[in-house]
């Protein structure tokens, strides 16, 4: 018997030993981050191009995507721009970008209504200005909200005070468009009964593949990624309405804000898991009409008919730790997302950072694709950033450090033996899986570095 006990406690050792790998950052991985990010991000800056694109603006990379302008890629890529002008960037430098990163902004404003507040999610270079908004602009997805955190991240980084009101002139003319879009998400993509925004369809989602959201019906996904952005989104506006002096305005951002950490603290958190999730609107309404049952009139239902709005989607996906990127999570609801999900070897705690999607659940692969691009369980450069910027923000440092030396180690190894970063990865190898000189939010481990270093970090807004 002592020596079947020694047997399966030996197997368990080594089976903790294999699961717990760690990594060694190196000054060299460091290093070679730095000098291949410093060495070219000025490539990421074009001039108005084609028919479309009327201000000068950010491409998400140097050598992909050189003539299209997309959303959520421009505002985190530009996160990036502004932590490689905080280290190596002049004043003149910054100087110059500035045109470039207000143009993000103004190019996505220039095709944005006041009437209707449409805009759309991606502008390339040669499309069509008079076909850019679609037909039916209610039934499908538009811009994800992270404008406004766009214009307040480039406001908050160009002010002497770090306030704005001296930097925010640029945006006064086209504040009202803003407000138009953010009116259209509020009056056409936002469940009544919770409160929480949805997913018109899954064009476009950012996170391609989201279980919760990917192939679903129309109109059905509360989706945790999308009420986190605009949360921050709503955040954002008033921020910028007090630069603009709009007081009015900044109160009503406020307490729109405050309604949605609300209604995402009530219906999204799940106490039995200890996890935020996207919820399940796609539920039959109860009418009360009576309908022939057994050859005679009867309501269906009626002593107890439905009385919760939403089902909980309890599908293991990342996103679910956004809710600490974007300061929804209470402090002890962060803690026990940490301990009993994050860390979890057996769900999202890879070798090189947080899997996509937990490794129990049954949809999780690895499989290398672009249409859609997969976030079913690879690891993603900006999923490791949110992930390690929310554990920083909760004080949760050791937690941090781990998340930033895990991804430092990844992209310096991919440095060093391939000469260049990956769309996604392996979460437990490292081995790249797609799309080879992929910069965009990568570049986003300039901020990881700078904060281990104990230097100035740029954040999003």
């Amino acid at each position: 018997m002592k020596r079947n006990n020694l047997f399966y406690l030996t197997l368990l050792c080594l089976t903790l030993g294999v699961n717990a790998q760690t990594v060694k950052v190196t000054e060299e991985h460091r290093e070679l981050i730095k000098r291949h990010i410093y060495s070219d991000y000025k490539l990421m800056m074009k001039q108005p191009t084609g028919i479309a694109l009327k201000y000068p603006y950010l491409t998400p990379g140097s050598k992909q995507y050189a003539r299209v302008l997309w959303d959520w890629d421009s505002w985190l890529s530009d996160v990036a721009l502004r932590q490689t002008l905080a280290d190596v960037g002049t004043d003149g430098d910054r100087q110059e970008a500035l045109k470039y990163e207000q143009g993000c902004v103004l190019n996505y404003l220039t095709y944005t209504s006041p009437e209707d507040g449409y805009m759309p999610m991606v502008i390339d270079a040669e499309s069509d200005p008079d076909k850019i908004k679609p037909k039916d602009i209610y039934s499908t997805n538009m811009h994800k909200p992270c404008l406004a955190q766009h214009a307040a991240l480039i406001i908050q980084n160009t002010s002497p005070t770090g306030g704005g009101r001296e930097g925010a002139a640029w945006l006064r003319p086209f504040f009202p468009r803003l407000e138009a879009f953010i009116k259209n998400y509020h009056d056409h993509h936002r469940h009544a009964a919770t409160g929480l925004y949805y997913w018109q369809d899954d064009l476009a989602i950012g996170v391609d593949n989201d279980p919760s959201t990917f192939f679903r019906p129309k109109g059905s996904s509360a989706s945790i990624f999308l009420n986190c952005l605009m949360y921050k989104e709503l955040r954002a506006m008033s921020f910028l309405a007090e630069q603009l002096q709009l007081p009015e305005a900044k109160q009503k951002y406020t307490l729109m804000a405050d309604s949605l950490r609300d209604a995402v603290r009530k219906w999204c958190w799940d106490e039995k898991d200890g996890m935020y999730y996207s919820v399940d609107l796609n539920l039959v309404p109860y009418t009360g009409e009576p309908q022939i049952i057994f050859g005679k009139p009867f309501v269906l239902h009626r002593g107890a008919p439905r009385d919760y709005p939403c089902l909980i989607q309890r599908l293991g996906c990342w996103s679910g730790f956004m809710t600490l990127w974007a300061g929804i999570a209470t402090p002890e609801q962060a803690r026990r997302m940490v301990k009993e999900n994050l860390l979890d070897e057996r769900t999202f705690w890879g070798t090189y950072g947080v899997r996509t999607l937990s490794k129990l659940e049954k949809m999780y692969n690895l499989r290398a694709t672009n249409n859609p691009s997969n976030w079913q369980g690879p690891l993603w450069g900006i999923s490791n950033y949110m992930v390690f910027r929310g554990l920083a923000d909760y004080g949760l440092n050791d937690e941090a450090r781990m998340m930033a030396e895990k991804t430092v180690a990844l992209f310096g190894e991919d440095l060093k033996k391939n000469g260049a970063l990956h769309e996604y990865y392996d979460p437990d190898t490292g081995r790249p899986i797609m799309n080879p000189g992929f910069q965009n939010w990568n570049y986003l481990v300039l901020n990881m570095i700078a904060w281990l270093e104990g230097r100035p970090v740029v954040r999003e807004y």
